[in-house]
């Protein structure tokens, strides 16, 4: 079974919290509070992650989009069906456009 996937992320900077609304389609919905300035929404977006699948910061890399809104972000030491255990009970439907 294969331990690492890729998701697709749709990051809201500069909200008023810190979290993945849902997860829908294959697309995890997220906001953050900080700023798309310097890196650190996308900081935001690796600590949040980490701590709602329960993988390590380090495990967790922005592949592409690192200065847009839609982003690839790929996991390492989870199973896709792991990270639709912790996503995926956020509602919406269940993924179908996901990327391995």
């Amino acid at each position: 079974m294969q331990r690492e996937v890729i998701i697709r992320v749709r990051l809201t900077p500069r909200t008023n919290e810190n979290a993945v609304v849902r997860y829908e389609d294959g697309v995890a919905h997220v906001r953050v509070t900080a700023p798309p300035v310097d890196g650190a929404a996308n900081a935001a977006l690796i600590r949040l992650l980490s701590a709602k699948i329960g993988v390590a910061k380090s495990r967790i890399r922005i592949d592409s989009g690192t200065t847009s809104r839609e982003k690839r972000v790929m996991v390492e030491g989870i199973t896709r069906a792991e990270l639709e255990a912790a996503l995926g009970s956020l509602g919406g439907s269940r993924p179908s456009g996901a990327m391995d």
